[in-house]
């Protein structure tokens, strides 16, 4: 931990506006560095200009390779484009803008020149492709979501309203680093001029009806406090308070692309991520003024919720709470519909799960795991540990495919307003039926080579037969849910558990650990794990 994290941030933290710019333009990515290539993550593809990962080359390339990837699928409809407030996304979207344009592909902007979080776009796209055109239209996000001010992101999302799979995000990285290396001349553009435009803010709001219970939120008369983080969120915030009539307050409209606004995160970096008790102290330092007091990361697909009496929530306890609460109050649903949770989420979900009557669906990490369920209505929850998620409308049709910050910070409006107590207590309550479960994620040094050694590893090669004392009743390197591959291992005994994965950025892999039987145990438990790691790998 920085000694400086939850502190203001100082001049000297601050981004070079004028050369993040500057580099976009002018420095010229070499794909045989793999720095500098094209590589799709769970997100799209991330990096900064500054080093070179996140250029003009690299968009106008990527944007490409999509065209020519949407052709090849027979997507012949719209293409809806939206951006967060990151500096980089505002000059990313003007290139992509360019490539589209020249390739005739039909694209809709937002109709307010305004930002569009990322709930919007899938909200947008499944709308349109539910209401029986006859094509079929995809869309783009600009957005690194919760990074620091110097970074930018691009991600594709295809006609399901979700984030692209593998097979879709292989073939585009693999096709833009074959364009860049070939000198861009595959590469179309023109003026972006003569684009379609859409009103992504106004939509979503409107629809948000049929999804919250938004007159139990105001006839409850609660107070709201919703802090949007310098993201795209800003205007959505006011439109929905304006649309309701809330008792809602926008805490900090103020959006700046160096983000001089933000306390410092744990690492002493200025990142936009809701649930670090860091990067949000200076929202929970207005706690007391709110009956719920939410953020949202920069393109809004994540959540913090903050309580007067508990301050900002983990979001593992806030997503066991959300899925007791809506499982039992969404009678529209599915009687099959089941909870889904990736591997590395909490295990008192699993509980909240059994309790309820309902099936777990347990799949690796990423959201894009969850798109077939919620398309058809058999998932009727899909939550993240990193505080993301998406539920079911009220009659249990899709309401995006994507993670979304608002509609998850709303809910616990809704949840306070109809219950009558705060997500935290409801928190306590569970902990007083299923455990206090103690969960933590570290990272541990790994080489290149044992990171990859990991990434493939299989659950049948881990030996130990005991972890913290008890015996081991699964070692999985595939989840239950879908059999997808982890990538990496989990370990699971009655009452704690641990999952390793390799980092894709660092020579790091990360440690998901927790224990109901408390702090003492989860340590044992994660130095336990280290060494098991390291047995499996041959280290």
């Amino acid at each position: 931990m920085d000694e400086r994290a939850g502190t203001p941030a100082q001049p000297s933290d601050l981004i070079d506006v004028d050369a993040l710019r500057r580099a976009y333009y002018e420095l010229k990515p070499d794909v045989s560095i793999p720095e500098q290539r094209v590589v799709f993550g769970t997100s799209g593809h991330r990096g900064s200009s500054l080093n070179t990962a996140f250029n003009e080359d690299h968009i106008a390339a990527t944007t490409q390779a999509i065209v020519e990837y949407r052709n090849a699928q027979g997507i012949t409809g719209p293409l809806f484009i939206g951006a967060d407030t990151h500096l980089l996304s505002e000059f990313a979207t003007t290139t992509a803008l360019a490539v589209l344009v020249a390739n005739e592909v039909r694209v809709l902007v937002d109709e307010f020149d305004d930002w569009v979080p990322t709930p919007a776009v899938s909200h947008a796209i499944i709308a349109y492709n539910k209401a029986g055109h006859p094509d079929q239209a995809d869309g783009i996000v600009v957005t690194p979501s919760h990074n620091p001010p110097a970074d930018g992101g691009f991600k594709y999302n295809p006609p399901h309203g979700g984030p692209a799979d593998t097979d879709a995000t292989s073939w585009i990285a693999k096709r833009a680093n074959e364009i860049i290396a070939g000198g861009m001349r595959d590469v179309r553009m023109s003026e972006p001029s003569g684009v379609e435009t859409y009103d992504f803010r106004g939509n979503y709001v409107a629809d948000l009806k049929n999804i919250i219970d938004v007159e139990a939120i105001r006839n409850s008369g609660i107070r709201i406090g919703a802090d949007p983080l310098g993201g795209a969120s800003v205007s959505y915030w006011q439109a929905i308070a304006d649309t309701y009539g809330l008792d809602l307050t926008v805490v900090n409209p103020e959006v700046d692309p160096t983000w001089g606004f933000m306390t410092l995160d744990w690492d002493g970096k200025i990142r936009m991520d809701p649930s670090s008790p860091s990067a949000m102290a200076s929202v929970v330092a207005r706690s007391a003024e709110f009956d719920i007091l939410t953020g949202n990361d920069a393109d809004a697909d994540r959540h913090g919720i903050v309580t007067p009496d508990g301050g900002l929530m983990n979001p593992n306890h806030y997503l066991a709470v959300a899925i007791d609460y809506l499982f039992r109050t969404r009678t529209g649903w599915r009687a099959d519909a089941a909870v889904g949770k990736t591997m590395v989420s909490s295990s008192i979900i699993d509980r909240v799960a059994e309790s309820i009557g309902r099936r777990l669906w347990e799949v690796p990490v990423g959201f894009k795991w969850f798109v077939p369920g919620l398309i058809d209505g058999s998932v009727g929850f899909g939550g993240e540990e990193s505080a993301g998620a998406s539920f079911l409308r009220f009659d249990g049709s899709a309401w995006t495919t994507d993670k979304d910050g608002i509609l998850l910070a709303l809910l616990a409006s809704e949840i306070r307003a109809v219950t009558g107590k705060s997500p935290s207590q409801l928190y306590r309550e569970l902990t007083e039926r299923f455990g206090d479960p103690v969960y933590q994620r570290v990272d541990a040094p790994a080489s290149p080579e044992q990171k990859a050694a990991l990434s493939k590893l299989d659950g049948d090669a881990i030996t130990a037969t005991e972890l913290a004392g008890e015996p081991i009743t699964a070692t999985l390197s595939r989840a239950p849910g879908n059999d997808a591959p982890l990538g990496g291992v989990k370990v699971e005994t009655a009452n704690a558990w641990f999952a390793a994965r390799p980092s894709g950025t660092e020579n790091v892999y990360k440690i998901y650990a927790e224990s109901f039987t408390g702090e003492d145990d989860l340590r044992r438990v994660q130095e336990e794990a280290k060494r098991i790691v390291a047995d499996a790998l041959g280290a």
